[in-house]
């Protein structure tokens, strides 16, 4: 077997083993059948594609969230563990996962249990990265409507799990993000430079909807385009400007919806009050996610909008297969180097501890 030179890296074990392999092959048969068998042989000696994706919307599942909602009767949520994730990341490149809530978030009409929750969650998340290092990152679970116990999360999750970011849904009871009682949270988060994760869930205005359509698959996308225009024209996105958001879904149904904004916008009173730049640069600002919205209407819509820098990658998963967003991609052709953008290097940008 041939030596490496002074200072290379060892080499993997599969890497060596498939080395040896073609060096027997070649001794054995000449160059010429040994090429040939071999590039019969390649899917075996094939590895598993290079783990350079980084997915900001990959859910967690934490047991005690999961006996809450089952309780509650909104439905069983997957049995998901670690082990379960990281093989699906193995099997798509995926190389992190930040960990966030999913729906329908942590409030079912009781302030103790949803700091329970949050604290339930946000604890097994941080457990998960530390017991996978590499392997997955923390959007932190705020129990939003107490405003004292989210103040007190967000100092627990930020100064002693070492959180990435706040993990948050787009609606609480009647409440969207834009709502002056979040006031106190927001000041708190601009300080801290956080970034927020936004998924959405089962708006109040909806719950009750009988028809033959679920909740989520048209009014999911719409409550994130309420909160962007909550957080838009209510001034917070402005007041606070150290706050990066990412929104789910390609943004839900904001680049089909944008001209209706427009129309808003003219109408506004305290224009320089609220948005003294105007209404596109904020919306270029923010971050938004291709979970779901991986199809060629919905990333033509997004990338007229906003630039290929604000565009990250996502998943849903377990909601959704991870290949899903990968193939969707492939699919649209992005552009080598755009691809990359999105698939790792946004992200880095967002969180370069992550590098």
């Amino acid at each position: 077997m041939r030596l490496l030179p002074k200072g290379s890296p060892a080499p993997s074990h599969t890497s060596v083993k498939n080395a040896e392999r073609r060096e027997f092959l070649a001794a054995s048969l000449g160059t010429a059948g040994a090429m040939t068998l071999l590039n019969q042989l390649a899917p075996l000696f094939a590895q598993a594609p290079p783990k350079k994706r980084i997915d900001i919307h990959h859910h967690v599942i934490a047991p005690e969230y999961r006996k809450a909602v089952e309780a509650a009767g909104l439905g069983t949520l997957p049995a998901l563990t670690p082990e379960i994730s990281i093989g699906e990341m193995e099997k798509n490149g995926i190389a992190l996962g930040m960990l966030s809530l999913a729906a329908p978030g942590l409030w079912f009409g009781n302030r103790e249990q949803s700091r329970f929750l949050a604290r339930s969650i946000n604890d097994y998340g941080a457990k998960m990265v530390r017991d996978f290092p590499g392997r997955f990152g923390l959007m932190a679970a705020l129990p939003l409507l107490d405003i004292d116990a989210s103040l007190k999360e967000i100092a627990y999750a930020y100064d002693t799990l070492k959180a990435d970011g706040i993990g948050l849904i787009t609606s609480y009871e009647d409440r969207y993000l834009g709502d002056p009682v979040f006031a106190p949270v927001w000041e708190e988060l601009n300080r801290r430079n956080a970034v927020i994760y936004t998924h959405p869930s089962w708006p109040a205005c909806c719950s009750k909807m009988k028809d033959d359509l679920n909740v989520s698959t048209v009014e999911y996308a719409t409550d994130t385009t309420r909160t962007i225009g909550s957080i838009v024209f209510s001034g917070t996105a402005v007041r606070y400007p150290n706050i990066r958001w990412i929104f789910s879904h390609g943004g839900g149904t904001l680049p089909f919806l944008v001209s209706r904004f427009e129309r808003e916008e003219a109408t506004l009173k305290n224009k320089q009050t609220i948005l003294p730049n105007g209404l596109r640069p904020e919306l270029r600002k923010f971050y938004y996610e291709v979970a779901q919205a991986n199809h060629a209407g919905a990333l033509d819509a997004l990338l007229r909008l906003v630039p290929v820098s604000q565009v990250l990658f996502g998943t849903d998963y377990p909601y959704r297969p991870s290949a899903e967003a990968v193939d969707g991609l492939a699919a649209y052709k992005v552009p080598a180097a755009d691809l990359a953008a999105i698939e790792r290097e946004n992200v880095l940008r967002l969180f370069p501890s992550r590098k």
